[in-house]
């Protein structure tokens, strides 16, 4: 039974985030995501329990529901501003910029747009509002130790760039 995912067991897998109605791409992991299974809440309790008895090669395609993650799209979170009052640095589409509210509170804002006289950021996650399908394959299955138990993941969560170009080969 321990090659097959269920508590405690550490497992990586690589993902992706597919947009139901264009196919398009949304995100992918440049790293393995790795956690403890049953301990970590990294992915959703949706995708989780999909995950319970699966394998090692094992893909999985789970619809998600953006707004159970993220919560509704909320427009007073899209601003635009004349391009001259924003430094030059943040002009670039999908660049992120963390700005606080009156209590201090950081939140990231992306650049969406601009053009030679307006930019304008959203403060929504880039999910939200999406039908989203989160394809997961299974790539590793193994004991937990109670390190990463006790911290939901990998003890050093930092990937080794010669691990990542081997496994490229």
């Amino acid at each position: 039974m321990s090659d097959t995912i269920q508590n405690e067991k550490f497992v990586e897998l690589n993902y992706k985030v597919i947009d139901q109605k264009t196919g398009d791409v949304l995100v992918t992991v440049d790293f393995p995501l790795g956690y403890v299974h049953g301990v970590n809440d990294v992915l959703s309790e949706q995708v989780t329990k999909q995950l319970d008895g699966k394998k090692v090669g094992d893909v999985i395609e789970v619809p998600v529901d953006t707004r159970l993650l993220y919560g509704e799209r909320d427009e007073s979170l899209v601003f635009t501003d004349h391009i001259e009052n924003v430094p030059e640095e943040y002009r670039e589409i999908g660049m992120t910029i963390t700005m606080e509210n009156e209590k201090g509170e950081p939140r990231n804002f992306i650049v969406t747009r601009f053009d030679d006289k307006t930019l304008t950021v959203d403060g929504n996650n880039p999910l939200c509002g999406r039908d989203v399908i989160f394809t997961l394959e299974v790539l590793n299955i193994r004991e937990a130790t109670e390190e990463e138990i006790d911290l939901g993941g990998a003890v050093d969560a930092d990937p080794d760039i010669n691990e990542v170009l081997s496994r490229a080969k």
